[in-house]
């Protein structure tokens, strides 16, 4: 299995759309085997889904998202948990331990083309432009 988080200076970074970077753990028997940063190299929103698709990602943890980018990642059949701030290896850790807070409406909806929603509790990690 192979988790990614959205990824800047060993944080989740809080906007989808923007990642420069992934962290991407290699996961077996509930354990992370390796980890490694992937740049995306100015990939942006629509193409992020299928940069993920292309390294194995199964699941991802990240801050906000739109409703486009939630679309693209379920149609690439990418687990999604969203509206994660904090350190990127310890979300891992609480992902595998079944103990990873996230909301499944952390929409950052300050994009014309995607729909609104919540950031749960991170609304200011959207620079305020999310609607709770």
């Amino acid at each position: 299995m192979k988790i990614a988080a959205t990824y800047e200076n060993g944080q989740i970074f809080q906007h989808f759309g923007h990642t420069a970077q992934f962290k991407v753990y290699e996961v077996e028997n509930s354990t992370v085997k390796s980890a490694r940063v992937l740049d995306t190299n100015g990939s942006g929103h629509g193409a992020l889904a299928g940069f993920l698709r292309q390294a194995d990602v199964d699941a991802l943890i990240c801050g906000g998202i739109g409703g486009g980018a939630q679309m693209a990642l379920a149609q690439a059949g990418i687990k999604l948990y969203a509206g994660v701030a904090g350190d990127a290896d310890q979300a891992v850790a609480e992902l595998l331990a079944g103990t990873l807070q996230f909301s499944s409406s952390a929409n950052c909806s300050h994009h014309d083309h995607e729909h609104g929603g919540s950031c749960g509790e991170h609304e200011h990690t959207c620079g305020g432009r999310c609607h709770g």
